[in-house]
């Protein structure tokens, strides 16, 4: 493709260096993976800056570098006059814009669902995705458990665990269009809004989950966390917003002055779209749907009160693309759950084990609340600290769970570079009594998954519960493969 940079809108350019013109292949951020016509991002991050790496990109095949750093650019076109040097006010900016007139603007093809949120966001984009193939407008999805177009999950490497770098998200986008899918729904992460990797992208509708503490490790305050949040509604056409959230449900609602349908779990609540009178069987959730003022009784095939709020959310998705609540409540029985979010795994004589890679203090809270409704003998609970997250957290996570189970099993998840043991001693810091008979230690996942499946029977419930990403364990900058579910099928067919 022929790019002229003066020509690509939003990029913030300030000046050019060499050739105003290159014929590029592809577009890169890191020096390593760059090929032959590649465009290559030099991005200053926390630990390097991608200005120190161009020569690498160079020599890699790179024929244009966008960076921020005026003198040195102009230092680099002296030795490589063929390549194309452009200046630019904000690298990350540049890069949203530049990809998504490589991919030939994607995201506007596409009907572009956003969901933000401390908690849910996994959960809510996949109901979303679901919903929205259940009523025949082909969907896919971009989020912690993969890329998934309509009809199945692609095997593409993510560049991060949650929201893609910009450059991967247009290219989802193409493919996603090319496939035949008319819409995309996403996780949006707090971190991607403040690195601007969806810069560029009119949302056509966002939703709003709830808000609490999360992420302090990079955000370093709740307030600029917030305010990375919100971002995503100054960029949206509709908004789908949460009243029973305290942290930021009024925040959205006096920031935003789009179409929008509120939702809550209160029947006295004044929003537009209401669930009440909650009855939990054995295959999911009953309860009675109110929207302004049509009632109707309806079943999804979940279960806990935050995943009808979670089921509400996405049907404000669809209201909002004209769907009836008739057509909505008809399919609903149909939804599918997203991998490892209250995943029931059970077999004969053997202890019932559930899946909810629940990671902060709230999500941990309403899932043994609602985990605890139903009948067990013993409950045995895995609970992590998160090694590439705040470890301020982890004590919390503790806290939490102490007098709430009959076992507790205390692991690490994605240590990076920390020592695992470390990661442990700070989660039991949370503990009243952290010498109690009931409470056990593990130093990877797997042997936390290990040690909990034995202390299961028949009749218990195993709660594993954290953040495994991508089937994988990040340990020292390297992702390790790992399966909570390939461990406990190998553990039912030793046991059997």
């Amino acid at each position: 493709m022929k790019i002229e940079f003066n020509q690509v809108y939003h990029i913030g350019l300030r000046s050019i260096y060499g050739p105003s013109t290159q014929t590029i292949s592809n577009l890169m951020f890191h020096s390593k993976h760059v090929k032959e016509g590649s465009v290559f991002f030099s991005i200053r991050g926390e630990n390097q800056d991608g200005h120190e790496f161009i020569d690498e990109a160079i020599a890699n095949g790179a024929v244009a570098v966008v960076g921020d750093h005026d003198e040195h650019l102009e230092s680099l076109s002296r030795s490589y006059p063929e390549c194309s040097f452009v200046l630019v006010e904000d690298v990350r900016k540049a890069m949203a814009y530049m990809s998504k007139h490589f991919y030939g603007r994607p995201d506007e093809k596409l009907l572009t669902i956003g969901v933000t949120g401390t908690n849910g966001k996994t959960t809510v984009s996949a109901y979303v995705r679901s919903l929205l193939n259940l009523l025949e407008k082909p969907t896919g999805l971009v989020g912690t458990t993969g890329i998934w177009s309509s009809k199945e999950k692609f095997k593409y490497k993510k560049s991060t665990p949650t929201t893609p770098e910009a450059i991967d998200l247009h290219h989802i986008f193409s493919l996603l269009d090319q496939q035949g899918d008319v819409a995309a729904s996403m996780e949006v992460s707090s971190i991607a809004l403040d690195q601007k990797r969806v810069e560029g992208i009119t949302f056509d509708v966002a939703i709003h989950t709830n808000f609490s503490e999360e992420h302090l490790e990079y955000h370093k305050t709740i307030d600029h966390y917030k305010a990375c949040k919100l971002k995503l509604f100054a960029q949206a056409r509709c908004a789908v917003v949460n009243a029973d959230d305290e942290g930021m449900g009024k925040e959205v609602l006096e920031l935003f002055e789009g179409p929008k349908i509120i939702y809550s779990l209160l029947e006295e609540s004044n929003a537009d779209l209401k669930a009440s009178h909650l009855e939990v069987g054995e295959k999911g959730s009953y309860f009675k749907l109110d929207y302004k003022g049509e009632t109707c009784q309806a079943f999804a095939p979940v279960y806990g009160t935050y995943n009808i709020s979670n089921v509400l959310s996405a049907i404000g998705a669809a209201l909002h693309f004209g769907y009836s609540i008739k057509e909505i409540v008809e399919v609903l029985p149909q939804l599918k759950s997203p991998e490892g979010r209250f995943q029931v795994i059970q077999a004969d004589n053997h202890p019932k084990v559930i899946l909810d890679y629940a990671h902060t203090p709230v999500a941990l809270t309403r899932l043994v609340e609602e985990v605890k409704k139903l009948k067990y003998n013993k409950l045995i609970v895995m609970i992590a600290g998160i090694g590439i997250r705040d470890f301020k957290k982890m004590p919390k996570m503790a806290a939490i769970i102490e007098g709430k189970a009959d076992e507790i099993i205390v692991t690490v998840d994605h240590p990076g570079f920390h020592d695992p043991q470390i990661i442990v001693d700070q989660v039991m810091t949370g503990f009243k009594n952290p010498d109690a008979h009931n409470i056990h230690t593990a130093l990877t996942r797997e042997e936390g998954v290990r040690k909990s499946l034995h202390l299961g029977q028949a009749d218990d419930i195993i709660l594993l519960t954290s953040g495994c990403i991508n089937n994988a364990q990040i340990i020292k900058g390297k992702e390790i493969p790992h399966s909570d579910e390939a461990i406990i099928e190998a553990h039912y067919l030793q046991s059997s």
